[in-house]
Parts: structure tokens; C-alpha cells; sequence
């Protein structure tokens, strides 16, 4: 199979999908993944679809009001360019690439043109710290670093990485981005791209121990993300604004592979920080017709007005962590749209949802999307009514799923090297094949021998109107092995008090079971990741720790003494 061949068995295994948009049993029944051949999206599809297209590809809104919008022909021209620029500067294809860079044009023609040279892309958030650069840049062997002027100071005592280029500023001893674009002739390049040639490594979040480097190749997230197209249900023309920062595996979800494959806008609003308010009137104003936003960002987006004239929403969905009940509500009540969840990891594309058209039951996974054959398994690999998300492997293993991990062959095999790959996430199912989330498996604990699952309690604490955010972890008790405790961060304004602390216990008593019941509630901040992730484990060994010293926290409440 010749590229050319390749290209279109893709574009026909998407054309399949979007036959059955709505109709997510044949689009499962139907659906196959193209065969595994020599492809490279950008060159074989992206470029395909833009020629001679002059439709907006990607348009970037400032928090000034500035705005830049590129065509996909131009994209493509500019990625020729600056793919031929690299080749220039010694890069070839395999060199890994760490790219630091935020939400501006640069990053999306940086993206296209590593593709289109075959080399390996290693996406990084700009909140990283100089020694987390320094681990990405040496475990991961990274030959060039491609970064904003703004940030390249953190890159000064890192050895490594010889071929360093900044956009932006000129840097002392940096390539400036611009010197890149001297050649603008059509890219060549120079071989075939193998389905199995590295594509992008993703440095996990790290919540419990060192980030792993996952790794994805030409096939796995450029024709693995088929899935994720189908359950945001884009179309050709679609405006579609996913909230995700560079860095992480949902920005290439949501904003490259998924809106591109089919030739909807990726549209971008800049701001310092998350505003809700200036983004539902940039929403309308510039006709949006697809939301992709965490819980976190729809938590905030309930806050605001949202009776806003001119939206042209057609399509919303969540992604990231399980969505509260009362936020899915509101939004349906107010535009009469549900929000659809859908259910992922940085190892794998969308693998369950609730696409367009089909049945939703509010706040669950949904079903398997086309393409993934899932199973719920206990810890002895039988199928079970609650059990471990997995993907079934064998003959027909999913195009999503990684390659494996960078230079870890034990942990690779352990994933991959049975007849399943566990998630580590753990969920239930009904009858009807719904899948509901139940928490991670190292989250998930026993109280009194009642199975706890801290998202259920997460969800009940955040709807009280005191709470921003709310972690809930086990903490050891003579009687009850475990009982859950809340670590609570209140709104701005709010007071951590007793008479605060009996409301929000109350709040939880008067919604959940009585063996669910919060018996410890503290305020406090919550230690998260780079990306945004609670780190339970930290709350766990901070509460294990303090119950068998006998401390206390300053602003610890226990529900048996404020019930006296």
C-alpha cells in the first residue's frame, strides 16, 4: 500500500463514521480501523485536505481582542516551510523534540512540520520547572528543544538537546523560529513513514511517582483519534473550541488531530486566567459551534449568566474527570443541550462516550466508541460487574493504544504483553452496557467492608455553594479500618469555620448513604500536579501520618464532636 493508498483508506474509515453520526451500534458494527501502512497524516491527509483550501483552520482570539487565523492551505505551506528549515539545521527524521510553546500559530505549524520530517514530538506545559526540563531533556534524549523566548531561560544550565530554536524575542545562543521559513519549495520527504515510527512521547503527570514517557506512534494518535472525531461528533466547518492547555495529550486530542481529520476550526481563546464570563460572550461572537471543557471550566461556566444571545452551540462535552450532576443540569436547563462525557488516557485516544444521538444517561462514560473493545475486570481478569477498565487486546487491538513506555520494557510488557490493558480506573456497568466511574483503583477503599469510591463524595461536596474543590482520601480508624475524610478548598470569601464545616457536612449527610458519611472534614489548599491533578497520594501519607502521631490540623473539623 502506497502512501497515497493510505491516505484514503483513512479518510474512508472517517467517512464511515460520519455516515453513521448518530448511530453509534452501526458505526461500532461497521467501523474498522484503516490498515496499518505507511502514513504520515500530515503529509498523506492534512495536506489533502488543504490544498487549495483557503476555510480557516485555526483562529486564535487574545484576551486584548486581537485575533490571527491561518487557512489550512496556509498551515500547510507554513509547515513545508519550517519542516524544510529543520532538515536544514541538522534535524532527521527520529530526533525527539521537547516543544515548549503556547497557544500561538507557531505551535500548530511546529506540530505539523515535525510530522511531516518524521520526527518525534515531546509536547511540554509551559508551568514546567527547570529540573522537570532537565529530566524530559536527558531520559528522553531530546536532540532540539523548540521553545518561547519567554521560558528559554530555564533552559540555560540543561545540558543536552544541542539544536535549540525560540520563538519570539531573540535569545543569545538560540536559533531564532523565524530564520526557519527560507525555504518555502513543497516538503519531500525523505522516505516512506511507517506506521510504527515513534510520533509523539508524552511525559505523564506523574502523580505518584516520576512521569512515564508514553509513547504513540504514526498510527496510534494520528488514525487512533477516528474514535475521539466520533464522539465530539465534529463536522467539516465546525467551529470547535476544546479548553486545554499545550503540553497535555487533550490539546492534541481536541486540538489538532480530531477537528483537522475532519476539517473543522480549531479556535482558541487566550487568557491569563480562565474568565468564564469573556468566554461565553466570545462564544457567541464568533458563532462557536463546539465546546470541549473540563469539569473544572464548566464548574465556573455554571457561575456566570449563561441566558447569552447568538450562541450557536451544537455540541458540548467533558473530558478530564467524571462531571458533577448539578453543573450537567443547569447547562441542559439554560441552552437545552446535555453535556457528553467521554473517557481517555495520555496512553490511549477516546476509547468510552456518549456521541451525538444516542441515548444519554447524565454523568456516565457512556459505552465503548467504534473501534475499542472494552471489558470490566477484577483483579483475577474476570469479567465483572465493577472492575478495571480495559481494553481487550489480540488481533484486533485498537489503532489508539500506545506503543509502550520509553525505555521501561518491564512496564511496557506488564501493560501490553496479555490479553488486556488495564487502565488502572475503575468503573460499573448496568444492564443496558452504560458504564458509570467509580474512582482509581489505588482511590477506591473499604470502610465498615463498604467499598468507597471518592468521586461519589467529591461530587456531593463540591454542589455546596461554599466549596471550590474537594478531595476525599481514607483515613485510618480502630473500628472502621478507614473512614472517609474531605479536604475541602472553600470559594473566595468564605470563611473556614465551624459553622462553615457543619453546613458542608450536613450538605453531604442529607445526600448520602450513611456508611458513605464524611466524618472528617479540613480545609485546606489541595497539592496538585503541573497539569492540574489532585495528588491524593501526598493527602493520603499526610493523613496516615497524622493519625498515628496523634496530631491534628488547624483547621480539621471531626463530625462526632461537631454533632455534640
Amino acid at each position: 500500500m502506497t502512501h497515497t493508498d493510505a491516505g484514503q483508506a483513512f479518510r474512508a474509515a472517517r467517512d464511515v463514521l460520519l455516515a453513521h453520526r448518530r448511530d453509534a451500534a452501526t458505526a461500532c458494527r461497521e467501523f474498522r480501523w484503516p490498515e496499518a501502512a505507511p502514513f504520515n497524516w500530515a503529509l498523506d491527509h492534512f495536506d489533502h485536505l488543504a490544498h487549495g483550501n483557503e476555510a480557516t483552520a485555526l483562529w486564535i482570539v487574545e484576551a486584548d481582542g486581537r485575533e490571527s487565523r491561518r487557512s489550512f492551505a496556509a498551515l500547510s505551506a507554513a509547515s513545508d516551510a519550517i519542516a524544510n528549515g529543520l532538515r536544514a539545521q541538522g534535524l532527521r527524521r527520529g530526533d525527539r523534540v521537547l516543544v515548549m510553546l503556547p497557544n500561538t500559530v507557531e505551535l500548530w505549524e511546529t506540530m505539523l512540520a515535525l510530522m511531516k520530517l518524521g520526527a518525534v514530538l515531546s509536547p511540554a506545559t509551559m508551568l514546567l520547572s527547570s529540573d522537570e526540563l532537565a529530566d524530559r531533556v536527558e531520559r528522553g534524549e531530546m536532540r532540539a528543544v523548540i521553545a518561547d523566548s519567554s521560558v528559554t531561560a530555564l533552559f540555560a544550565a540543561i545540558p543536552g538537546a544541542p539544536l535549540r530554536i525560540a520563538v519570539g524575542a531573540a535569545q543569545p545562543g538560540w536559533i531564532g523560529f523565524e530564520s526557519l521559513r527560507v525555504d518555502n519549495s513543497r516538503f519531500v520527504p525523505d522516505g516512506p513513514t511507517a506506521a510504527d515510527d515513534p510520533c509523539v512521547i508524552y511525559f505523564t503527570s506523574g502523580t505518584t511517582a516520576k512521569p512515564k514517557m508514553v509513547l504513540h506512534t504514526q498510527r496510534s494518535y494520528p488514525v487512533g483519534h477516528l474514535s475521539t472525531l466520533y464522539w465530539l461528533g465534529l463536522r467539516a466547518g465546525d467551529i470547535h473550541l476544546n479548553i486545554s492547555s499545550p503540553g497535555w495529550a487533550k490539546h492534541a486530542w481536541s486540538c489538532f488531530f480530531a477537528p483537522w481529520t475532519v476539517g473543522a476550526t480549531v479556535f482558541i481563546v487566550n487568557q491569563p486566567r480562565f474568565d468564564a464570563g469573556r468566554t461565553l460572550a466570545t462564544l457567541a461572537r464568533c458563532g462557536v459551534t463546539s465546546l470541549c471543557a473540563p469539569p473544572t471550566a464548566w464548574r465556573a461556566i455554571v457561575l456566570e449568566n449563561l441566558a447569552i444571545p447568538g450562541l450557536a452551540l451544537r455540541e458540548l462535552t467533558s473530558a478530564g474527570e467524571p462531571l458533577n450532576p448539578d453543573v450537567y443540569e443547569r447547562i441542559l436547563a439554560a441552552w437545552g443541550l446535555p453535556i457528553r462525557e467521554g473517557y481517555g488516557q495520555t496512553e490511549s485516544t477516546a476509547m468510552l462516550g456518549n456521541p451525538p444521538g444516542q441515548p444519554l444517561r447524565p454523568g456516565s462514560l457512556g459505552r465503548p466508541l467504534p473501534g475499542y473493545r472494552i471489558a470490566l475486570l477484577d483483579p483475577d481478569g474476570r469479567p465483572a460487574r465493577e472492575g478495571e477498565i480495559s481494553v481487550l487486546l489480540g488481533d484486533d487491538r485498537p489503532a489508539g493504544l500506545m506503543a509502550g513506555y520509553v525505555g521501561d520494557a518491564d512496564k511496557t510488557m506488564r501493560a501490553l504483553g496479555g490479553a488486556a490493558y488495564g487502565s488502572s480506573d475503575i468503573a460499573s456497568i448496568e444492564d443496558d452496557g452504560t458504564l458509570w466511574y467509580v474512582g482509581r483503583n489505588d482511590d477506591v477503599f473499604k470502610s465498615s467492608d463498604y467499598r468507597i469510591s471518592p468521586f461519589e463524595l467529591e461530587s456531593v461536596l463540591v454542589e455546596h455553594p461554599a466549596v471550590a474543590e474537594a478531595a476525599v482520601v481514607e483515613s485510618p480508624d480502630a473500628r472502621r479500618l478507614f473512614v472517609p475524610k474531605a479536604c475541602v478548598m472553600l470559594r473566595p470569601g468564605v470563611a473556614a469555620s465551624r459553622d462553615t464545616a457543619e453546613a458542608i457536612l450536613r450538605h453531604a449527610r442529607e445526600r448520602l448513604a450513611p456508611f458513605k458519611r464524611i466524618r472528617i472534614l479540613e480545609f485546606c489548599e489541595l497539592p496538585k500536579t503541573v497539569s492540574g491533578k489532585i495528588r491524593r497520594n501526598e493527602l493520603r501519607r499526610i493523613e496516615a501520618e497524622r493519625r498515628a502521631g496523634g496530631g491534628r490540623g488547624a483547621d480539621e473539623y471531626f463530625e462526632a464532636e461537631l454533632q455534640r
